[in-house]
Formats: structure tokens, C-alpha cells, sequence
């Protein structure tokens, strides 16, 4: 009995879906709005092509916790919380030697000092270009609730206090006119819980400051009706100010109390754009739980991979730094190469690539960070066409070097090797990109031996992309092997096109 209500059940379920995207598939393109429930929006949404084709973006993690630039870019909560010590810097210490108690000098007293009065849109644009970026995410406001924007709902924003000019529209239209596409992060809904009230004389618990800092709150408590409000304005006067093209949300949107605006909210986006007529990507990282259906949006992993070929486009957003997003002083930089590799192999996974980068108060982007972004458009410029506008083959790669994965577990992962071979497609060509160079300058690829379960088409040719020229190869039970003459042509990763005969 209990099998047959089953499979009433299952046959009801299964039907109601049917109709339920027939329906919505009837509906003239014009006309339809998506509902905020997840069948509705389902019936309709694929993630955009411009995404899928994108490959890699930069993220801007401008504000100004760049001011103290120490610690990292959660300053203005460590201040505040007692003992607190981050990456060696007990903040709370450090701010009241260099800056004074914070009854005396608060977080909200940097927002002055944040004037970014060097800031050049243009130039910035013309490097991220140059780097060979497709899209380009701006912070709109961090955790501390300091808005990069023109805000319609909060004093403590860019035109108020600080730059006193809205740098986000600035920046918007000239990434704009570089072809560009737009996104905008918004780390708000940690708000709530991110500056400590512990201290009783600091200006946290000062009334006139409560717009900023917030009310007391017990951090396992679910958000008010009232903060969720606040959420929802501050949100939605971003998307429709500047009617980004991605919209990324942080963890703090996975947290429990937030499931009445997940539907809401992304039918609300996915709504805008169809009225801006134009394909619209939403991220968020389900990191506390399966917040948004992996399949109406776009997954973003902090500072994390996958192991293998996920069906769904994704994306890994990390920075150019271990230690910050912000830029600080006291930065470990990571290497061109290994981040060059860290994007081929997350690309082979169906993957994009978004790399932060921290500008200083001043408005200019540091020296590291700048060498970084054009080392990455070096190397795109030369083997970007293994990249872009690629999907994934029947596998990812092979090789020994094992990947760490899930949110914030790259500081597990180890340098790749030459062995380490990492695969994409694009119409019949296949691309094989090794993440090393080989000391005899011998490349061996296993998975593309004779008699391979993946590729029983013969191969007619091979050219070295990263050398532009042809490729000596020889083709054995073991693997194909591949001969260069010539000493590295490039850094970090070395990639070849591998045409069949038909």
C-alpha cells in the first residue's frame, strides 16, 4: 500500500511540475514574470552564455578598513572584541596605540580618512582590460555596512562621508564602455552580528551610531522583520541604481532566518533582468546549507575548488592574497603561476575564475596587485583560446597533484607539476594545458594514449599554443607524448590544440 501512495505521489509531483513549466514555456517572453518560488523560476532560467564563456573576472575589495591596512579586511569587527588576534596582531592593541580607545576613535572614524583621492576610473578599467578579464565585481558594502555607493538608505556611504562622490557609478560606466560585464557584491547580511558590543564605552554601544554599528543582538538569534527590511532596501537600491549584469551575495544570506527573502529575492533579480532585456547571473554560496538550488543560480566557492567536472557552471572567488581581501600592509602575496593554474583547473571544471584584488585609501592599486592582473594578461593574451569560450571535455585532467576542495581550503593545495594536465573543448577541437614545465621538455599525456576510453578519433595534428608552432608527437600504448625544441615559452602553464581527423 505504502509503494502505491508512492508512486501516486511521484506521478502528482512529477505532473504538477510539467504543467507547471508548459505553462510557463506558453508565455510569451514579453509577457512573463518569473514567480518567487523555485518551480516558477526554474521553468525559465539557464545561466547566461556571457557567463559560461567569461572565464575570469576581478573582484573589487575597495573600503576603508584600507586605512588602518593591518590585520586583514575584517578590522573594524576584530577592534572590537577583546583579545582578538589576527595573523599575528592583536587588533584591539594595535588600534589603541596608533589610533586611540574606541570610545575616543571608532571604526566609523576612518570612514573620513577614506578618500580615495587618487582614484582613476579609467586607469583602473585599462588594467583590468589589460589583465583579460570579462567581468568585473565592485563591493557595493562589506560587512560594515559602509556603502561604495550612492545609498537612498544609509548616511554612511561614499557620497556622505569619505570620497564624497559616488566612485561606484565613476567605475560602473567606464567598465561599461570596455565591454565589460557589471557585477556587484553585497555582504550586508552579516551586519547585524559583525561588531562586537562588548566594550561598554565604545561608540558601538553609543545611540547615535546604532544606524552603523547596530542594535545588541544574540548572533544565533534569526534577523528582524526590521533588519531584514533594511536587507531588502539597501539591496534592492543597488541592483537598481546601477542594473548589474551578476549580483554575489556572502555567507551571511545562507545564515538561518533568511529563507523568506531567497525566493523572493531571486525571482526579483531574475524579473529585472527581463526588463533591462538583457541575461543576468545571481551568486551565492549555500555555505551553511542549501540556501538557493544549485541549478537556478551560480555556486560560488570562498577560497575553494571542486575535484571534478560539476554539471552546473560554478565559480571559485578568491584573492591575490592569503591573509586579506583588503589591501593591508603586512599582504603574502601568492604567484602569478600559481594562480595562472589555480583558473585552468577550475575552468576544465566548468568553472570561473573571480580574483580580488584590495586597491589602498588612496584610490591606487598597488604594485603587486597590478603586476598580478598583467601577468594574467600575458598569458591570456598568448593561450587565452584554451580558455575562453570553452566547456569542459569528458574529463577535467589527470596528473598528481591533489586539489583540496569546498569553501576556504586552498591553503591545503600544493604547486602543480608538469605531469598535471588539465583538458577543455570548444566545437571539435580539444585543448590539453600542462600547469608545468617538464625538465627534459617532454610533455606525456596518458589520458590521450592509444585505445583511450575518451577519444577514439585519430589525431591529425597538434599545435603548441604557447609557442605558436607545430608540435613534434608520438602517439603510444602509454600515453601521447609531446616534444618541444625550445626552452619555456611563457610562465605558469603551457597550453596545446589537439585537431582529430574526420
Amino acid at each position: 500500500m505504502t509503494y502505491f501512495k508512492l508512486l501516486i505521489l511521484i506521478v502528482v509531483f512529477g505532473t504538477s511540475t510539467l504543467a507547471s513549466q508548459a505553462r510557463a514555456q506558453d508565455v510569451p517572453a514579453t509577457d512573463f514574470r518569473y514567480q518567487p518560488d523555485w518551480e516558477s523560476i526554474r521553468s525559465r532560467y539557464r545561466c547566461p552564455k556571457w557567463f559560461r564563456d567569461a572565464k575570469f573576472g576581478i573582484f573589487v575589495f575597495w573600503g576603508p578598513a584600507s586605512v588602518p591596512a593591518v590585520s586583514d579586511d575584517k578590522y573594524g569587527m576584530w577592534m572590537y572584541r577583546k583579545g582578538a588576534t589576527r595573523l599575528g596582531i592583536n587588533v584591539g592593541n594595535y588600534h589603541r596605540l596608533h589610533f586611540g580607545p574606541p570610545s575616543k576613535f571608532g571604526y566609523k572614524d576612518f570612514f573620513p580618512m577614506f578618500q580615495m583621492e587618487k582614484f582613476d576610473p579609467v586607469q583602473w578599467t585599462a588594467l583590468f582590460k589589460q589583465s583579460g578579464a570579462r567581468y568585473v565585481v565592485p563591493v557595493a558594502e562589506m560587512h560594515d555596512g559602509y556603502a561604495m555607493y550612492a545609498s537612498k538608505h544609509t548616511r554612511w556611504n561614499v557620497v556622505d562621508v569619505g570620497p564624497k562622490k559616488d566612485v561606484m557609478r565613476l567605475l560602473v560606466d567606464e567598465i561599461r564602455k570596455t565591454g565589460m560585464k557589471l557585477g556587484l557584491s553585497s555582504h550586508f547580511a552579516l551586519n547585524r552580528e559583525y561588531y562586537s558590543k562588548s566594550i561598554p564605552n565604545a561608540d558601538t554601544n553609543d545611540p547615535r551610531y546604532q544606524d552603523l554599528y547596530g542594535k545588541p543582538v544574540d548572533p544565533k538569534a534569526p534577523p528582524t522583520q526590521e533588519f531584514l527590511g533594511q536587507w531588502w532596501n539597501r539591496t534592492t537600491d543597488i541592483v537598481q541604481q546601477y542594473q548589474p549584469d551578476l549580483l554575489w551575495f556572502d555567507f551571511g544570506l545562507d545564515k538561518p532566518g533568511f529563507e523568506s527573502v531567497h525566493q523572493k529575492i531571486l525571482a526579483y533579480y531574475y524579473n529585472k533582468g527581463l526588463e533591462w532585456n538583457k541575461e543576468v547571473v545571481f551568486q551565492d554560496k549555500n555555505m551553511k546549507g542549501n540556501s538557493f538550488p544549485e541549478d537556478l543560480i551560480v555556486l560560488d566557492l570562498e577560497r575553494g575548488r571542486m575535484s571534478d567536472i560539476n554539471p552546473q557552471p560554478w565559480q571559485t572567488d578568491t584573492a591575490v592574497g592569503k591573509m586579506s581581501w583588503t589591501y593591508v600592509h603586512n599582504e603574502n602575496y601568492k604567484t602569478s603561476d600559481y594562480l595562472i593554474d589555480e583558473m585552468v583547473d577550475i575552468v576544465s571544471k566548468n568553472g570561473c575564475f573571480l580574483l580580488s584584488i584590495g586597491p589602498k585609501a588612496d584610490g591606487t592599486i598597488g604594485e603587486n596587485e597590478t603586476r598580478i592582473l598583467k601577468d594574467f594578461g600575458v598569458w591570456l593574451k598568448i593561450n587565452g583560446e584554451a580558455i575562453y569560450d570553452t566547456r569542459p571535455w569528458k574529463i577535467y585532467g589527470e596528473g598528481p597533484t591533489q586539489i583540496s576542495t569546498g569553501h576556504h581550503s586552498e591553503h591545503k593545495n600544493k604547486d602543480s607539476v608538469a605531469a598535471d594536465i588539465r583538458f577543455t573543448t570548444k566545437n571539435d577541437t580539444l585543448y590539453a594545458v600542462s600547469l608545468g614545465w617538464p625538465e627534459n621538455g617532454e610533455f606525456s599525456i596518458k589520458s590521450l594514449a592509444k585505445g583511450n576510453p575518451y577519444e577514439k578519433r585519430e589525431i591529425e595534428s597538434i599545435q603548441f599554443i604557447s609557442a605558436n608552432a607545430e608540435a613534434e608527437w608520438t602517439q603510444t600504448d602509454e600515453c601521447l607524448s609531446i616534444r618541444t625544441t625550445e626552452g619555456a615559452p611563457c610562465q605558469a602553464a603551457y597550453a596545446f590544440r589537439i585537431e582529430f581527423k574526420h
